[in-house]
């Protein structure tokens, strides 16, 4: 019987949260800044024949959503081969 989590298991789990917390941070500052309360800054800007404040309102924080969860997987499996708990 173990005492608790070795210290892989720690760094693993380490640098798991902090790839989740990098995300939400990025994910929180597209979403509701971009979007939210730096649009009145954001105005003057054009994309598509709209202000870029709108857009990220809109499309930016989505697709910026989407290329997280692509960056997350790719990190995560990269993360699980580095600790060897990957599935293959």
């Amino acid at each position: 019987m173990t005492d608790g989590p070795s210290e892989t298991d720690k760094g693993y789990w380490a640098a798991n949260v902090r790839i989740i917390v990098v995300s939400l941070i990025i994910w929180a500052l597209v979403s509701f800044g971009f979007g939210i309360l730096l649009r009145p800054l954001l105005s003057g800007i054009s994309v598509g024949g709209t202000d870029l404040g709108f857009w990220f309102a809109q499309q930016g924080s989505i697709l910026v959503f989407l290329a997280l969860i692509f960056f997350y997987a790719w990190r995560m499996n990269k993360l699980d081969r580095e600790y060897g708990v990957d599935e293959e």
